[in-house]
Order: C-alpha cells, then structure tokens, then sequence
C-alpha cells in the first residue's frame, strides 16, 4: 500500500525495529479487509473482540489438518486460524468479500483455498474437513434453516470431526446497534443454542464470551456463545 508519508531514506532510532521499516518499504502496508476496515474505523474494540473469537478457534482447532470456515466475509480473522492449523478453506456465500480477500493474499502472503459457497445448499464441497468453525454466521440464518446449516457443516466434517460455532446471545441483543440487529434474526439463548446443535453433534460444549473474555459461566449473562461440537450424528 501507499508509504509515501515515509521519510526519503527512514532510519530508526533502535535498530531492532528497522526491519520493520524495510519491510514497509518493500512490501508496502498491509490492508484491513472490507468489513474489518468499517469495524476498525467505526468500532475498534469491536475488531479486538472478533479477533479473540478467532483465536479461541485457534486454540480448540490447533494441529488440525484441513479446516474449512464457513461464512469468512473478507476471511481478516482466518490468517489467526492459519497459524495454527495445517490448511484452511474459507468460504462465504458472498462473491464480493471472496474477491476482497483473495485480491489481498495476492499481495500480501497467506494465501488460502477460498471458495463462493452457500452452506444452506448442502457441505462444503470435497467434505472430508477434520474441524470446521463459523463465527457470526448462525444468527443470520432463519429459524426456519438452522437444522440445514448446522446439518451442512456437520456432514462436512469426518465422522470423528469437530466444529466450533459461535454467535451473540439472545440476550446480547438489547445493547445491539440498529445495524446489527437488522442482520440478527435468529439469536438464542444458552439452552435453545446448545439444542441446536445436539440435533446434529453426539457431544455439545458451550462456552460463554464477554468482550475477549471465553469462560464456562451463566450463559444468560454471556454476550456471545460458542458450541464446540464433536462428533456429527
């Protein structure tokens, strides 16, 4: 990206971060994503707390051979995951942020498989995946298809597979902005989230998030809810 507001030839006064200069210089400034650049301008914590997500993902997911994410938007948060994991397939059903993201790991490195992909239409294709993980996705999805779309993910996972599945609570809702609610028809709480799921994973974990904080507390407090899910019926 654009590094014209460096100096002509930049020196660091500790020469330990001069790399970093060069690196700059080099490669030009990395970009946030489409929808990671609206949140870091008009919510920055915002960004920190879809970050945390990711890295929770991370932690449950890491040594895992082939992972697919299901509903990646700009796929910002996938090069977390990325470092954990042997490989990542990120899909979403949305063709604009595929090519945000792909335009950006040509530039920039960590390129993974992306693929335009409607997970209500059934797995993700090549199935086989030994983990997958969707974040902020479920609560976009009509109470009407969430058995399709948990039931997608889970066939597209092995028999021994694992899927991490995270959403606002119902509860979260009340402190939701105008814009965000729009999107959100399908929030639940803690018991109903972990039903869901069970329709189609043998064994159901939930976890509570708030703010970057993941702990296994009274999900009705909890602004966010993940499900680790092992083991698709």
């Amino acid at each position: 990206m654009d590094t014209r507001t460096l100096p002509a030839h930049p020196r660091t006064r500790e020469p330990q971060y001069q790399f970093e200069v060069d690196m700059a210089l080099r490669d030009g400034i990395a970009r946030l994503g489409i929808m990671s650049n609206q949140r870091w301008r008009d919510d920055p914590r915002g960004l920190l707390f879809i970050l945390a997500r990711y890295k929770f993902v991370a932690k449950m997911l890491s040594g895992k051979n082939r992972v697919v994410e299901i509903g990646c938007a700009d796929a910002f948060g996938t090069r977390v995951v990325q470092q954990e994991v042997r490989s990542v397939t990120a899909s979403d059903f949305d063709p604009v942020f595929i090519a945000d993201a792909r335009a950006r790991m040509a530039t920039e490195g960590w390129q993974c498989e992306t693929v335009v992909h409607d997970i209500l239409s059934g797995p993700v294709q090549g199935g086989g995946f030994d983990a997958a993980y969707s974040l902020d996705v479920f609560e976009h999805i009509a109470p009407e298809h969430e058995d399709a779309f948990v039931g997608s993910i889970a066939r597209s996972v092995t028999r021994t597979g694992v899927a991490v599945i995270g959403s606002p609570s119902l509860q979260s809702q009340v402190y939701a902005s105008e814009g965000s609610k729009a999107g959100h028809v399908n929030c639940k709480d803690g018991n109903d989230y972990r039903r869901v799921m069970e329709r189609h994973f043998h064994n159901v974990f939930l976890f509570s998030m708030n703010d970057e904080v993941v702990h296994t507390g009274y999900t009705p407090m909890a602004h966010y809810l993940f499900a680790l899910c092992v083991g698709p019926k």
